[in-house]
C-alpha cells in the first residue's frame, strides 16, 4: 500500500475538520495538506498559513551574527524578522494553548521547512540552539502530534543524517539514492516540476510528460515518502491536475486562495455516477410554420451556459434542452442595471417590457402593465404558473402580480385576486391561508380556486381553476427529497388546460438552480438543473404528441459566476468555481423546439420572448 494518508482531501473530497483559535475565537475549518511555500513573503508570515490550516509552513533562513534570519535572498534580511520571533514562538503559543497540539483538531497535524541557503554546517547547529526551548513541541520521533522539523535547501550528504538528533528530518530528493538508514530521515521527497515538464498549469500535461511526473511520485511512494512540486503555477487546475497524478502535498504561495478552494470542494465538485435518459424528439412540427396553439415556457432561474454545461457533464453528455435545434441568446439587463434579477428578468419575459430590479409586473416608472396570462385570456387561452419554490417569488410572480418590491409577498398573494391565471402551483402557504384579510380564502373560492395543499389531491383533479399551496417541504431541494413535483405538477397543468379548445401557456420554473447560485453550491445547482431538465423532457413529449405546442426553454439570468475547471463526461463529474453570490450580466440561451421555434434564434433583449409568444399564438407570420 503507498502511503497516502498524509494527503487526505484525495478525489473523493474528504476534509478533515480543525478548530484554529483566532483572535481568541473558535474559528472552524478544515485541515488540508497545503505546503505554504516561501512563506515568509506573506503579509503576516507564519500567521496567514496557519490559519488557513496548511498542515506544511517553510522559512528560508540566513546565518547572521548568531541568528538564524528569514529571507529568501541576503540582502532581503531586515531586522527583526528572525526564525524565533516569525516562526518558533507564535507556533509555541499554539501548541500550548491546544494542548501540545500544532492545532485544536487533535487529528491535524504541522510540519515546518527550514530552507537553509547556504552553510548548512553552520546553520544546524543554530538551529538546534534556537530549537532548545521549544524541544517537547518538535519531539516528533516520540509523539505524533509534535510539530515535524523538515530541513530542506543546502542539506548535509544522506551519510551524515545521523550524525544530527533523530527530530531532525530532511526533505529527499528523486535523483539521490538512499539507504534504509538514510531514509527514516526523510520526511518527504521534492523536486523542481521544471525537471519533467514546461508545462504552465493549463489544460493538462502530455502524456509523456504525464508518465514522467507520475513515474517519479510513484517512485517516492514506493519508497513510502510523499511527495511534493516546488516551481508549479499556482492555480485550481494546477493543483486539480498535480493531485491527479498522486502529488501529495500542494505546493501554494498563496495559502489562503488554496484553503478556500479545497475547503469548499464539497460545494463545487458533483458527480453523477448514474445518468438518466433523455427524451428522442421526432422533431415533425419543429420548426415549421404551423400554428401554435399552446406554449410551454420553462424557465431555468439562474441558469446559465456554464449551469448547462456543468448538467451536460454530470448527466455524461445528454440532456432533454439540448435536443432543441433552435437556439438564441437573450441578453437579460434591467431597466436600471445591466445584472438584472429574477423580479426584472421575469417581468420583461411576462410583458415585454424592461423594468427596474425588484419590480413586479411594473413599468420603470412604477406603473402596472399587462402580463401574457392576462393579455391572452382575452383570447380565450388559459394559463398555468408552476414553481418548486414559492409561488409569490419573483420568477413566478412576475405572471401575475404588480408591485414595485418583490419582497411583498402578502400583496403579490392578494394580486391572484385581480389575474387570469387558471392554475398556480407551489409553495408558501401562510401569505394565502394566514393572509391578514379573513376573508381572502373565501375572495379565492369565488374566483372559482379550488385550493389544493397536496401533490395528490392536485392529481385528483379534473376541471377548474387550481391553487396549489404545497407545504415547504413540499418544495424543498432536489437533495432533500423534494422528488418529481416539478415533473407531475407541469403534466397534471397540461392535462387539465388542455381541454380548453383556443390554447393554453404554461410557465414552469426552476427555481431552485438559482439557490445553488447564490449559495455558490454546484451539486445543489446540478441536481436542480437535472430535475427541470426532466420536466423539460416531459414538455417536448408532449409537443411531438399534440403537434401544434411550441416549448421555451430559457432563464431570466446567470446567477452566481459559475466556470468550469474540470469535468470528465465519461464519469459525469464536474467541478467548478464562482466569482459571485450574486447575478451577472451574461446572455443566457433561448432553445425553442415546436412550430415556430426558428424564431427564437439569433440574439435579442429578453423582452423578445414576450413579443414572439404572443405574435405566435395570434397567428402573425
Amino acid at each position: 500500500m503507498l502511503n497516502r494518508t498524509i494527503f487526505k482531501l484525495s478525489l473523493a473530497g474528504s476534509l478533515l475538520l480543525s478548530c484554529l483559535n483566532y483572535n481568541n475565537a473558535i474559528a472552524q475549518t478544515r485541515t488540508i495538506r497545503l505546503h505554504s511555500h516561501n512563506d515568509y513573503k506573506q503579509n503576516i508570515p507564519f500567521l496567514q498559513a496557519y490559519y488557513a490550516g496548511a498542515a506544511s509552513i517553510e522559512a528560508d533562513v540566513y546565518l547572521l551574527n548568531g541568528q538564524l534570519y528569514v529571507a529568501h535572498e541576503k540582502q532581503e534580511i531586515a531586522t527583526g524578522r528572525t526564525l524565533t520571533e516569525l516562526y518558533l514562538k507564535p507556533l509555541a503559543v499554539f501548541y500550548a494553548k491546544n494542548n501540545n497540539h500544532a492545532y485544536t483538531d487533535s487529528s491535524a497535524t504541522l510540519q515546518l521547512v527550514v530552507d537553509i541557503k547556504e552553510d548548512y554546517a553552520h546553520v544546524i547547529p543554530q538551529l538546534l540552539k534556537e530549537l532548545k526551548p521549544y524541544q517537547q513541541m518538535f519531539n516528533y520521533p516520540a509523539n505524533k502530534n509534535a510539530v515535524q522539523l523538515v530541513i530542506s535547501g543546502n542539506m548535509p550528504a544522506p551519510a551524515q543524517f545521523n550524525q544530527y538528533p533523530d527530530y531532525v528530518y530532511f526533505d529527499g530528493r528523486p535523483t539521490i539514492v538512499y539507504r534504509p538508514e538514510e531514509l527514516k530521515h526523510i520526511a518527504m521527497i521534492s523536486d523542481a516540476l521544471s525537471n519533467y515538464t514546461p508545462w504552465n498549469g493549463k489544460g493538462s500535461l502530455t502524456a509523456p510528460d504525464s508518465a514522467k511526473v507520475k513515474g517519479v511520485i510513484d517512485a517516492a511512494h514506493a519508497h513510502k515518502k510523499p511527495f511534493r512540486f516546488w516551481a508549479t503555477q499556482d492555480s485550481p487546475n494546477t493543483w486539480i491536475q498535480l493531485e491527479r497524478l498522486g502529488v501529495d502535498w500542494i505546493n501554494t504561495d498563496h495559502p489562503q486562495q488554496a484553503h478556500d478552494f479545497y475547503v469548499n470542494r464539497g460545494k463545487l465538485q458533483y458527480t453523477n455516477a448514474k445518468p438518466y435518459a433523455v427524451y428522442q424528439p421526432t422533431f415533425k412540427s419543429d420548426g415549421s410554420n404551423g400554428r401554435v396553439k399552446n406554449v410551454i415556457l420553462l424557465i431555468g432561474d439562474g441558469m446559465g451556459p456554464a449551469q448547462i454545461q456543468a448538467g451536460l457533464t454530470a448527466n455524461h453528455g445528454l440532456l432533454n434542452m439540448l435536443q432543441c435545434r433552435n437556439i438564441g441568446f437573450s441578453q437579460t439587463r434591467a431597466a436600471n442595471n445591466d445584472n438584472t434579477d429574477s423580479a426584472a428578468g421575469a417581468t420583461a419575459m411576462a410583458s415585454g417590457k424592461k423594468t427596474n430590479n425588484r419590480y413586479i409586473g411594473m413599468d420603470a416608472q412604477g406603473r402596472p402593465i399587462s402580463n401574457l396570462p392576462d393579455t391572452l385570456a382575452t383570447l380565450g387561452i388559459k394559463s398555468g404558473i408552476i414553481t418548486c419554490g414559492d409561488v409569490t417569488d419573483a420568477t413566478p410572480a412576475a405572471f401575475y402580480g404588480h408591485q414595485n418590491e418583490r419582497t411583498l409577498s402578502t400583496a403579490i398573494a392578494n394580486d391572484l385576486l385581480k389575474s387570469h391565471v387558471d392554475i398556480l402551483v407551489g409553495s408558501n402557504q401562510k401569505s394565502f391561508l394566514q393572509n391578514p384579510d379573513p376573508g381572502f380564502t373565501a375572495k379565492l373560492k369565488k374566483q372559482e380556486y379550488a385550493i389544493d395543499t397536496t401533490l395528490t389531491a392536485f392529481m385528483q383533479a379534473g376541471k377548474g381553476k387550481h391553487l396549489v399551496l404545497l407545504n415547504d417541504a413540499g418544495t424543498r431541494s432536489v437533495l432533500k427529497g423534494r422528488g418529481n413535483m416539478l415533473q407531475t405538477s407541469l403534466k397534471q397543468t397540461i392535462k387539465l388546460l388542455s381541454a380548453n379548445k383556443k390554447g393554453f401557456l404554461v410557465m414552469t420554473e426552476g427555481a431552485q438552480i438559482d439557490y445553488g447560485g447564490h449559495a455558490n453550491d454546484l451539486p445543489y445547482i446540478v441536481t436542480e438543473l437535472h430535475d427541470f431538465d426532466k420536466t423539460v423532457g416531459e414538455a417536448l413529449k408532449f409537443a411531438d404528441e399534440d403537434g401544434e405546442t411550441l416549448v421555451i426553454i430559457t432563464a431570466d439570468h446567470e446567477t452566481g459566476g459559475l466556470s468550469l475547471l474540470d469535468a470528465s463526461t465519461a464519469q459525469g463529474m464536474v467541478l467548478g468555481n464562482f466569482s459571485t453570490n450574486d447575478h451577472t450580466s451574461i446572455n443566457v440561451p433561448v432553445m425553442a423546439y415546436g412550430p415556430g421555434s426558428q424564431r427564437f434564434n439569433g440574439t435579442y433583449q429578453n423582452i423578445e420572448i414576450y413579443h414572439k409568444i404572443l405574435s405566435l399564438m395570434l397567428g402573425k407570420k
